[in-house]
């Protein structure tokens, strides 16, 4: 069984990192439309706050979190959005204290969790390090929006091995979400790490085959730009397919950025 401890530890810093860039944001810069159509800085930062607390009930509290889950069945398409524009309007000092507690409390939660615990998602259920790996994943593609934002250039870090094995784990899902057969055969994807690491998933002789940036297959596979702007090389069909669909998100496919849209 996977030891959560290092992902949770990256997700605590991923959080942090995200934390300084909005810690002493002057109120009215809290209101800066950021790349999300309708979402202001606040919005991102309430989006956290909202999923880690839903997270918390999942391994907390089922029968509460099943009560979530009934209620985003009817809203569909519109609970994500109703749950950021509830906690943007909150004034900035609260949000961020209700973002740092609720962060918190599901850390403590999950490095709790005893070993082989599933927990109930949105999606398939999950393990205390997947959950862990999902939060991360989240946290990074909107502190993206966020950095985008103000403008800021954040240094990637190791930590996105965790953004970009789950980009791979949901290759099947993205097909699915477009209505299309997942390909048989796996994939090989090779991705060069923020430290200089190979990172390398799939079969070495794979006949379909992505390569490039990690950096690069994270932002794709959490739309944050385009994959005209970035350098992933695909061999194959259905490799060249994925890179136009790919999402490690759950939900429905995303409108993605346009070429030249995401800020680097």
């Amino acid at each position: 069984m996977a030891d959560p401890t290092p992902v949770i530890d990256d997700l605590r810093a991923e959080s942090d990192e995200l934390d300084a860039l909005v810690a002493e944001l002057p109120v009215e810069r809290w209101a800066l439309a950021t790349p999300a159509p309708r979402w202001t800085i606040a919005h991102q930062i309430a989006h956290l706050a909202w999923t880690d607390r839903a997270a918390l009930l999942a391994v907390t509290d089922q029968q509460a979190f099943a009560h979530e889950v009934e209620n985003a069945l009817t809203q569909p398409g519109d609970f994500v959005d109703n749950g950021a524009e509830e906690g943007a309007d909150r004034p900035p000092d609260r949000l961020l204290a209700d973002w740092r507690a609720g962060r918190t409390a599901l850390e403590d939660a999950l490095r709790a969790a005893p070993d082989g615990a599933r927990y109930p998602w949105f999606g398939p259920p999950m393990s205390a390090a997947s959950m862990a790996s999902a939060r991360l994943m989240e946290t990074w593609a909107h502190g993206q929006d966020v950095a985008d934002t103000l403008g800021v250039t954040r240094a990637p870090t190791d930590r996105l091995r965790h953004v970009a094995r789950l980009g791979v784990r949901t290759r099947d899902f993205s097909f699915g979400a477009h209505s299309l057969t997942p390909p048989f055969e796996e994939f090989r994807v090779e991705l060069t790490a923020p430290s200089g690491a190979l990172w390398a998933y799939g079969p070495e002789d794979a006949a379909e085959r992505v390569t490039g940036p990690a950096l690069d297959f994270c932002l794709l596979v959490t739309q944050r730009a385009h994959r005209a702007d970035l350098a992933l090389r695909a061999e194959g069909a259905d490799a060249d397919r994925w890179l136009d669909i790919a999402q490690a998100f759950a939900g429905p496919p995303g409108p993605g950025r346009e070429p030249g849209e995401a800020a680097r």
